[in-house]
């Protein structure tokens, strides 16, 4: 993006910073689960984000940051280009988040057809018809609907689902090596101001000595009134260096901070694809059972009864699953939401608290 188009509106924008998320529960394997609990709440509250609507989330009349945030803030154009392409990634994200919810739809109507099945089979067992009529008419179109129905999980949601995790690694990777720089920026930044405030100390010492000397050994009066005068500016100019590293070494954490939120969220991600997978690949497991069961039903009357009695065994493991399945898919769209949310949140408080200028030293 040329410039940097976050998509959320201004309108929707203000929504988001109303009371804030007390709370955004994490159940993510390989996490420690109380430590990013506790994590992410804090940026949530700490940030004032409130949970917005996925359809609000995608809409692109979008917020473009303004060359003055982009001078102020973003001096650094690999950290820029680190949190523009974590929105596009995003973006990607959104779009699977769009297509999950449409097969967990999908998958929907099939649990409704085998129970549809199932109810209109109780319904016409006891049902007595003529010599000509046939019996469980509607149980049997039933069970032809589930079996003729597409597939809820096409190719292209593993597709856009691989796409998604192989963005989310390669995201990952770059922002871990940026918080390598960054950790040795400010191990360098700290290591450099305990030199100046070594250097700036001696040279006061140097210069306070100097006028006592001169003081002891009755030096003419400009000579003495000079070496005094000398302590002041020696003085004032530390305590500006002082400030002034203390400036930079808060701009540096900013930038790390930013950095480990965006590594944070795109964990999240990861593990999201990875238990959506693992749920879709039961989900295929379970239902497979029952479209076989559905095509011996389908092909003798006297079958019928024990398919459906089959069908009612495995109903429970497959509507089971579909649960945990339809969860996961809300948990993936309002972990990305929040996770777009707090860092443009992160990203615009910065702007109003940092410094401009370039860094006085290559650190």
């Amino acid at each position: 993006m040329s410039n940097f188009q976050i998509s959320i509106a201004f309108d929707e924008f203000q929504a988001i910073f109303n009371q804030g998320v007390t709370r955004m529960r994490i159940n993510h394997h390989g996490l420690n689960k109380m430590n990013n609990h506790y994590y992410v709440s804090t940026l949530t509250v700490g940030s004032g984000v409130q949970s917005i609507s996925f359809a609000r989330s995608k809409r692109l009349p979008a917020v473009v940051f303004s060359k003055q945030i982009r001078r102020d803030i973003w001096n650094n154009s690999e950290l820029f280009s680190l949190v523009e392409e974590y929105f596009e990634n995003s973006k990607k994200t959104l779009d699977f988040c769009t297509m999950l919810e449409n097969c967990v739809k999908r998958a929907r109507n099939d649990q409704l057809i085998i129970q549809l099945a199932v109810k209109y089979f109780d319904e016409e067992v006891g049902l007595e018809v003529g010599v000509d009529e046939k019996k469980f008419m509607k149980t049997l179109e039933e069970l032809r609907r589930f079996k003729a129905a597409d597939k809820p999980f096409p190719k292209e949601f593993f597709v856009l689902l691989d796409l998604v995790r192989k963005q989310q690694e390669s995201m990952l990777g770059k922002l871990l090596v940026r918080k390598r720089k960054l950790d040795k920026k400010l191990k360098s930044l700290k290591t450099w101001r305990r030199v100046s405030n070594v250097l700036f100390v001696a040279t006061f010492v140097s210069v306070l000595i100097f006028s006592v000397v001169a003081a002891a050994v009755s030096a003419p009066p400009v000579v003495t009134a000079l070496a005094s005068a000398l302590t002041v500016p020696i003085g004032s100019v530390g305590k500006w260096c002082t400030s002034l590293w203390k400036r930079y070494e808060k701009e540096v954490k900013e930038q790390m901070g930013l950095t480990t939120t965006m590594e944070l969220f795109a964990r999240i991600t990861i593990y999201d694809m990875d238990d959506i997978r693992l749920l879709v690949t039961n989900f295929e497991i379970k239902i497979e059972p029952l479209l076989k069961t559905a095509d011996f039903a389908l092909g003798e009357e006297h079958a019928l009864k024990l398919a459906i009695d089959e069908i009612k065994k495995k109903l429970g493991e497959f509507m089971e699953i579909f649960e945990k399945l339809g969860q996961q898919a809300d948990k993936c769209s309002r972990d990305i939401r929040m996770a777009r949310a707090v860092i443009l949140h992160r990203m615009m408080t910065h702007c109003n608290t940092s410094t401009t200028g370039a860094m006085p030293l290559d650190l």
